[in-house]
């Protein structure tokens, strides 16, 4: 299979798939790639077999609210998974790093906490180029991926083999 190329489902899972609510968690700090991230993780899960119904988009400022947007979305029982997504690009701070590091800590703390898979969509990156290139760009489309493995997840917590 070709980098970027998605694993067909079987039948079962993609019925499992379009019978589920699926969340994005978009940070907007960054207007114009959110949009970019927020189309492609929606192309990610309709791919997958969810229906364009079953997906909620919700909007925070930055990247470092993702945590609390994704536990929001987990704690209602309502999502099979959440895509969570945003751009942070260095400066000339450490603010770069606290944001980076706080958003991946807390999407993991959710992720294990309520057993709803939040999938890291943040792009962290030098420059604005960078972050171009992989919202749908010419690298790597991180929502799509940030969709896929939310599905993914959400599949391998429902194999019947590890219950």
């Amino acid at each position: 299979m070709a980098d970027g190329e998605v694993k067909p489902l079987e039948p079962e899972e993609r019925e499992r798939v379009a019978a589920a609510e699926w969340a994005i968690c978009v940070a907007t700090f960054y207007g114009d790639l959110a949009e970019r991230l927020t189309n492609g993780a929606f192309e990610g899960f309709l791919e997958l077999g969810a229906g364009a119904g079953s997906i909620q988009t919700f909007e925070v400022p930055g990247a470092f609210e993702l945590p609390l947007a994704a536990q929001l979305c987990a704690r209602t029982g309502r999502f099979a998974g959440v895509a969570c997504l945003g751009v942070v690009i260095r400066g000339e701070t450490d603010h770069y790093d606290f944001v980076c590091a706080e958003s991946a800590s807390g999407l993991r703390q959710v992720t294990l906490e309520t057993g709803v898979p939040c999938a890291f969509g943040v792009i962290t990156c030098d420059t604005r180029e960078q972050a171009e290139a992989r919202a749908g760009g010419g690298k790597r489309d991180q929502g799509r991926n940030a969709a896929i493995a939310a599905v993914r997840m959400h599949l391998l917590s429902v194999d019947d083999r590890l219950t």
